[in-house]
């Protein structure tokens, strides 16, 4: 893999800037939460591509972080003449099975097909949410919070599975 699984402070910075940019008109408006369902979307993919340990999804979580940490990075040292290279805790969401595994793809796949039917500005906080979500669930913090996901998917999984093959319908 040619991404991290280590988040910088510079990481961190270029995460919060892109969430500052989308709750600000969020914050600023009359606070509707429809207005957070893209940017909810795109993390909850986020969320589930983090899940999963590799593959092209594990990929592109871990690649996310290389280039928040490379952008934060250089954004730090331009505006504020400081380096930001410390790394943070690092944290993964663990335990996704084969059954997981299938919801999860089904739910990144939902999301693309919203952010195909999105208008521009909300394609933009789709991937805003991605971007963000990806990013700080290289943290051990967030990872932490989120741990119980994989068991959700698992769980999901497994249902939609014995549904599929009449268990307990027959």
């Amino acid at each position: 893999m040619t991404g991290t699984t280590t988040l910088t402070l510079g990481g961190l910075l270029a995460a919060l800037l892109v969430l500052a940019a989308n709750l600000h008109p969020w914050w600023t408006g009359n606070r509707d939460p429809k207005l957070l369902a893209p940017f909810g979307k795109g993390f909850t993919a986020a969320a589930c591509a983090a899940a999963c340990p590799s593959g092209l999804l594990g990929w592109a979580h871990s690649r996310t972080g290389t280039v928040a940490n490379g952008a934060g990075e250089r954004t730090s040292a331009v505006a504020s003449g400081t380096t930001t290279g410390s790394g943070l805790t690092s944290g993964q969401l663990v335990g996704l099975g084969s059954t997981g595994a299938i919801v999860a793809v089904l739910i990144v796949f939902i999301v693309s097909l919203a952010y195909k039917k999105a208008s521009k500005a909300d394609r933009r906080r789709i991937i805003g949410g991605a971007f963000v979500g990806s990013v700080l669930l290289l943290t051990a913090g967030v990872a932490g919070a989120l741990s119980w996901l994989p068991d959700v998917l698992n769980t999901t999984g497994a249902v939609l599975v014995d549904t599929v093959q009449g268990v307990g319908l027959l």
